[in-house]
């Protein structure tokens, strides 16, 4: 007997609560709303977008509208907005490899910037592929997402026209189309290259090795330009190694760049000229001959948290990634707030950061 009226009080319990739940959960409406505070539906409006201090509603009236509709877990009919408003509240982010640490980074910083501001965006890679890319664009822009951040393969500027003629937010960052007018953040590649190559001839490297990206696109084109002309200026002999991007991580691709590395020993140092090749080129010293960790001096572009803890740690180019992800999200909701077609762009060129650490500091060189 006891075991049953346990029994029942505890269905009886669980039945309260799921009454309450549903309760809690029924679909509540922005004039069921507007009618229970007393106030008008525009008000309850401007309040759930965020534009309540905008249109100058008072902080006690914001508070009662947000506390209540979280006491009903009130969350608007999404699709509803976007058929009343013609906004989705969601942006694209397209880059060549998310789980690549750089383009990570500025995923994250993108995603809390956009999600301040009431938007919510959908991550995405296009593996520098123009069928991948075009693809993608195509699915998202049936979507009717409101913008677009992309790192565009090399074939798809027609696509980026296409969104642009039919005034779809478009900023690019990491590389541009040369002759397409759009918003786009990018960094000095070429002044940075340069730089970075100057401080390996200033502690005494003298052959100096670049690899980089079979590439035609402007930001891996600039790299290569900044190498050739600080050795060119110091009167140096330039030694480039260029990999194809598909075949980066082939066996045939590391047995060239160990070739490249140690043949004759030809080389007294060597700038790489994206992070994944200096990840891939540490793995391939480790395994066949870690005394070159000393005799090589060596310099990436990008920065990773792996090179501050590698022995020795790695010499860097780092680009300012908080800096790039605002500027890339505010030149967005600069176009999200246009109503009419986007008028003019806005071209960011930022400067970067050489973080001097052991691997290109010269080894018993005496100055």
């Amino acid at each position: 007997m006891f075991k049953l009226c346990l029994f029942l009080f505890s269905s009886y319990s669980w039945g309260v609560a799921f009454q309450n739940s549903l309760m809690k959960n029924k679909n509540h409406t922005l004039k069921s709303i507007a009618s229970t505070l007393n106030l008008s539906v525009t008000t309850i409006s401007f309040v759930l977008n965020g534009k309540g201090k905008e249109k100058k509603i008072s902080n006690e009236v914001i508070k009662k509208v947000l506390d209540y509709v979280e006491s009903i877990n009130f969350r608007p009919n999404q699709v509803a907005q976007s058929l009343r408003t013609g906004k989705t509240k969601i942006l694209v982010f397209m880059v060549e490899d998310i789980s690549n640490y750089f383009f990570a980074k500025i995923a994250r910083i993108i995603e809390d910037l956009a999600y301040d501001k009431g938007y919510r965006v959908l991550f995405c890679s296009n593996e520098n592929d123009d069928t991948r890319s075009r693809d993608l664009i195509h699915l998202f822009y049936e979507r009717q997402v409101d913008g677009f951040i992309i790192i565009p393969s090399p074939g798809i500027k027609d696509e980026i026209e296409m969104l642009i003629k039919n005034n779809i937010p478009v900023v690019l960052f990491d590389r541009y189309f040369e002759d397409l007018d759009t918003s786009y953040v990018v960094i000095d590649n070429r002044n940075a290259a340069r730089k970075a190559t100057q401080h390996l001839i200033d502690n005494d490297f003298k052959r100096i090795g670049f690899i980089t990206i079979e590439s035609q696109q402007n930001q891996m084109i600039n790299r290569q330009k900044g190498y050739i002309e600080a050795m060119e200026n110091s009167g140096l002999k330039t030694k480039i190694l260029e990999i194809p991007f598909r075949k980066i991580e082939d066996q045939n691709t590391k047995k060239t760049i160990k070739k490249f590395l140690m043949e004759g020993k030809e080389l007294d140092s060597v700038f790489f000229a994206t992070n994944y090749l200096t990840r891939t080129a540490l793995e391939i010293i480790k395994e066949v001959d870690q005394s070159l960790f000393e005799e090589l001096g060596i310099v990436t572009f990008d920065d990773n948290d792996l090179f501050k803890i590698n022995t020795p740690t790695i010499t860097a180019v780092a680009q300012p990634l908080k800096q790039i992800g605002e500027e890339l999200m505010n030149i967005m909701l600069n176009l999200l707030r246009e109503e009419k077609e986007q008028n003019g762009t806005q071209n960011i060129v930022l400067n970067s950061e050489l973080i001097i650490r052991n691997s290109s500091i010269r080894k018993n060189s005496v100055k």
